[in-house]
């Protein structure tokens, strides 16, 4: 393998044999140094997980690239699953096989990377803005350490680097022919540049639900039909517990300043951040038809403050913005904002979100947002004293010592327990030392079964683990963690399976009878609303009628989510067509039915969309050689698959999910910290 980025032409041609992640983000982060390592096991294994055409995807390269994408959605905060996010195991699993698919092929159509080309491709990554390398010494010879220390295993991001040479130029290949009208462009951003002021109505099952009531006749009767569907085929337990509040028994630790301190001296240089100076100009566009006119003074605003080069000074911006901005609130200051902006995961369309990826001195591009647009520029960031960070200091300190503390005291709450069957006596020996009320420690569930959501508890897994091998009254099981803390079970009694009587599941007949009459009622009541409803000022009365209420859009755009009732071309394609002054026929949309009256129309500049023109185009081909490549790789995958030549292991992709905890303790809360 490479030695020096002089001798790249002695590389062999079997750098497009390994493995590469399907995003190029998760190249990064599986060659970088730590970028791929995990306590989990499965990373480093070399268990066979899938074959395609005779090259191998081990278990360790899918729970590493599992593991990438993780800590990519991990990043914005939170704890996200894959799930939520779409990736199943074998979307994955896809991703990899698809991979290794247009490697083959590259290598079948004689596509692959030259020396040459991966001498290229690793200068240009490695190369400063004037075209230098930034991987040499300073006697100009490549240095090795440093290379390393940037990219990790040498050898395999040579080789991942080759592998992404062969995939673009198979992927050039594949797309080769593809073209895009210019009809279909302007069609398309005529669509999405067309906004409608809206009047709607959601006639959904729920709401029509809560005005439903009816008599114990009709329940019992329902009952009788569908007894079946209430069998309780396990046992119930009823299940009395101790409970350790983990935030009352953190009350009681006594932190000093000491401890604080050496806490935010552990932080990294990051967390130290309370945010950034941002500075705007503000532009507000008075009617819709107006909106080109103020992006055009916007651009020419945002190409005059970078005349000087990517960065602007403070007070020139302030200028600009004294001459320009329409916000009186922060115009006569030179746009500087008060306060400051910080990371915020749940406000991902706020334009000041963007600032905060930048490097102070540069600004955004026009930004719409709000019937205005802005330029803003990033200032420095401000940092976050001892004393501005303390009291949030303090609660993330006392969280995680409360619950190494709860536990503690779970422990022994569980072993008394087990001594004497008494949940009351125990609470009172331990109530003191958890800082709780005795009372208020013994808490008892109603009859239960696995994946009923319990109250004060929820759907727990852990909770279900703990009380599963419970059979006899007065059995006790381990202390398991629930939400705010920790819970020691025991059982009360226990009931076998058996059909129940009505009184125990009449709360869920009723339910039950009631969604189901709201069902049957649902697309008669919208069709009443649209027949009721000429016009979209008389939805309102229409549907407080019906016990709805109507909802307003201004200025909607097609492809985005209308409020609660989400987006889809279902609306798409009637509401284009549609006039002013429609009351568009019901939409079957999300399990609800849609009711929309369009009150105004306003069709898309195409003095825009010729400014635009060849940035369309382009966008339009890129994304449909996208498609077509995306296809070609679907349907070789297909194709491989029917004929055996791709196996996939599932016994062993199993143990990945296997390996997976079903618990982690109570998360640090996130840093920087605000005032």
């Amino acid at each position: 393998m490479l030695k020096q980025l002089s001798k790249f032409e002695r590389t062999s041609k079997v750098l497009i044999l390994g493995f590469v992640a399907l995003m190029a983000v998760s190249l990064v982060l599986f060659f970088r140094p730590g970028g791929g390592t995990s306590a989990l096991e499965p990373t480093k294994s070399s268990e066979v997980v899938a074959s395609v055409g005779g090259d191998d995807i081990t278990l360790g390269e899918f729970a590493t690239q599992k593991q990438n994408i993780q800590q990519q959605f991990s990043r914005f905060g939170g704890q996200i699953s894959l799930s939520q996010m779409g990736y199943s195991d074998d979307k994955i699993l896809d991703g990899l096989i698809q991979r290794k698919i247009a490697v083959q092929e590259a290598r079948r159509l004689g596509l692959e990377a030259s020396p040459v080309e991966i001498n290229d491709r690793i200068r240009k990554t490695f190369s400063d803005t004037a075209g230098k390398l930034t991987l040499l010494d300073s006697s100009g010879k490549l240095d090795l350490a440093k290379y390393e220390q940037r990219v990790g295993d040498v050898a395999a991001f040579e080789r991942g680097v080759a592998e992404d040479i062969a995939h673009d130029k198979l992927e050039a290949f594949v797309a080769a022919s593809v073209r895009v009208s210019e009809e279909d462009v302007q069609s398309e951003f005529k669509k999405k540049n067309t906004s409608f002021d809206l009047t709607y109505v959601i006639v959904s099952a729920s709401k029509l639900a809560e005005k439903i009531q009816p008599t114990d006749d009709e329940l019992k009767a329902y009952f009788e039909q569908h007894k079946t569907d209430y069998n309780i085929l396990v046992p119930q337990k009823k299940i009395r517990y101790l409970f350790i509040d983990q935030d009352k028994s953190g009350q009681k630790l006594q932190i000093t300043d000491k401890e604080l301190h050496d806490e935010y001296d552990s932080l990294e240089p990051k967390y130290k951040q309370a945010g950034v100076k941002v500075q705007q100009i503000v532009l507000k566009v008075a009617r819709p038809d107006l909106d080109a006119a103020v992006k055009s003074k916007a651009d020419t605003l945002v190409a005059k403050a970078r005349a000087g080069g990517e960065t602007i000074s403070e007070d020139a911006f302030a200028d600009l913005a004294k001459g320009n901005s329409e916000d009186p609130a922060t115009a006569k200051d030179g746009g500087r904002v008060n306060g400051v902006v910080k990371k915020d995961p749940n406000k991902p369309t706020d334009p000041y979100q963007q600032v905060l990826e930048m490097q102070p001195g540069e600004i955004t591009d026009a930004i719409s947002y709000k019937n205005a647009y802005y330029v803003l520029r990033r200032g420095d960031s401000v940092p976050k004293t001892f004393e501005d960070a303390k009291p949030e200091l303090l609660v993330s300190l006392r969280n995680r010592r409360g619950y190494t503390v709860a536990q503690k005291i779970a422990q022994k709450a569980q072993d008394r327990l087990k001594e004497t069957k008494d949940p009351q006596k125990v609470a009172q020996e331990f109530a003191a030392e958890a800082n709780m009320n005795a009372a208020d420690m013994v808490r008892e569930t109603p009859f239960i079964k696995p994946g009923d959501d319990v109250p004060n508890i929820g759907n727990s897994q852990q909770f279900e683990g703990a009380v599963a091998p419970l059979n006899s009254p007065n059995d006790v099981g381990e202390r398991t963690g629930i939400k705010n803390g920790f819970a020691v079970p025991m059982l009360v009694e226990q009931r076998q399976p058996r059909i129940p009587e009505f009184d125990e599941v009449k709360d869920k007949v009723r339910s039950a009878v009631k969604a189901e009459k709201a069902k049957n009622q649902l697309e008669q009541k919208a069709k009443d609303i649209v027949a009721a409803a000429k016009s979209p000022g008389e939805l309102k009365a229409a549907a407080e009628k019906a016990g709805l209420e109507t909802k307003a859009e201004a200025n909607y755009k097609l492809a985005t989510p209308l409020g609660e009732a989400g987006s889809s071309v279902l609306i798409d394609d009637p509401l284009f067509a549609a006039k002013a002054g429609d009351v568009m026929q019901p939409i079957f949309l999300n399990q609800n039915y849609l009711v929309i009256g369009v009150n105004k129309k306003t069709d898309a500049d195409l003095t825009e969309y010729a400014k635009q023109r060849d940035t369309l185009m382009q966008q339009a081909l890129t994304d449909r050689k996208n498609q077509v490549f995306g296809d070609y790789l679907t349907s070789v995958m297909t194709r491989m698959k029917q004929s055996g030549s791709i196996k996939i292991y599932q016994e062993v992709l199993d143990t990945v999910a296997e390996e997976e905890p079903q618990a982690v303790p109570p998360r640090r809360p996130q840093l920087p910290i605000t005032k």
